[in-house]
């Protein structure tokens, strides 16, 4: 009998074409993971993999085994699935990857309306960004993605996927206010405050910028939102942030895009009572944050 986890282990060798990628997506070692496949070997009764110089490529046995193994998993996610609606009520775990805009303004009233609505349901989540976030969707290794997408830089539609938009999310100028009224451009002088330069909102942020004449003094680079509010509060920096952080109504200042705020389950698991369950309620309480219902 073939192990359903060693053969999840060799799908995801063939879509991310080395050990070390498989490692680094699921948290193991490469030395587990390669321990794993051996013991899969064993268990199909063929070679899966050829060294070629430093790394690994599959067999064709392999090959027929990934496409077996795409198959048998979509199967058995659609079967869990359906068992799950034909109970009365969402039960179980549903395993949310989300943002970290996301978790501090959405994730508090989303547990409130699912204790309410679902309260045989329950919600574990874990902060990572989007293309992490992906990743760890594609491995099985949560049921349901929150994501953002910011102009320019849209993200993969990758195959398997069952993607639905919650809205756009306005971005706008965060200034302290002795800088109220002043335009993107007329903030060439300022210190910044910016997201990393290898994440998506840190690219987009400085390529505005530079459509504005200038290179953005960063003088702080952080991935927490909430230091970026606290900075601009001080009067310490400027930055450019979601309406979504601002419980109380983002403050004065330009508009300058928007991101798309979307959710992202794998195909065979769409229908799954509690994924549906956690989707309408972000839908709800993504509307009562902007104010008009999603799109």
């Amino acid at each position: 009998m073939l192990d359903l986890h060693r053969l999840r282990l060799l799908k995801e060798l063939h879509t991310r074409g080395t050990l070390a990628a498989v490692a680094a997506a699921l948290g193991y070692s490469s030395s587990a993971v390669s321990q794993q496949l051996a013991l899969l070997e064993k268990e199909a009764g063929a070679p899966l993999l050829e060294r070629v110089g430093r790394g690994v490529r599959l067999t064709p046995q392999a090959l027929i085994l990934v496409g077996h193994a795409e198959a048998v998993l979509d199967r058995l996610e659609q079967a869990e699935a359906e068992i799950e609606a034909s109970l009365t009520a969402p039960t179980g775990v549903v395993r949310l990857a989300a943002f970290q805009t996301a978790m501090l303004s959405l994730m508090p009233p989303l547990l409130e309306l699912l204790a309410r609505d679902a309260p045989k349901l329950r919600l574990d989540a874990v902060q990572l960004e989007p293309d992490r976030a992906l990743s760890l969707l594609t491995a099985g290794g949560c049921d349901l993605v929150l994501a953002e997408e910011y102009p320019g830089y849209p993200l993969p539609r990758l195959p398997g996927f069952d993607r639905l938009d919650l809205g756009p999310d306005a971005m706008r100028l965060a200034v302290p206010p002795s800088l109220t009224g002043r335009g993107l451009a007329q903030l060439a002088d300022q210190r910044w405050i910016l997201e990393p330069a290898d994440t998506e909102s840190g690219r987009w942020a400085r390529a505005l910028c530079r459509s504005a004449g200038f290179e953005p003094d960063v003088a702080f680079d952080s991935t927490d939102i909430v230091t970026h509010i606290r900075l601009v509060e001080t009067g310490n920096a400027v930055a450019i942030l979601p309406d979504l952080v601002w419980a109380d109504g983002p403050p004065p200042g330009d508009e300058l895009g928007h991101r798309r705020i979307y959710t992202c389950a794998r195909e065979g698991t769409r229908q799954r009572p509690g994924i549906v369950a956690v989707r309408a309620g972000l839908r709800r309480v993504y509307s009562n944050r902007v104010g008009s219902p999603a799109p």
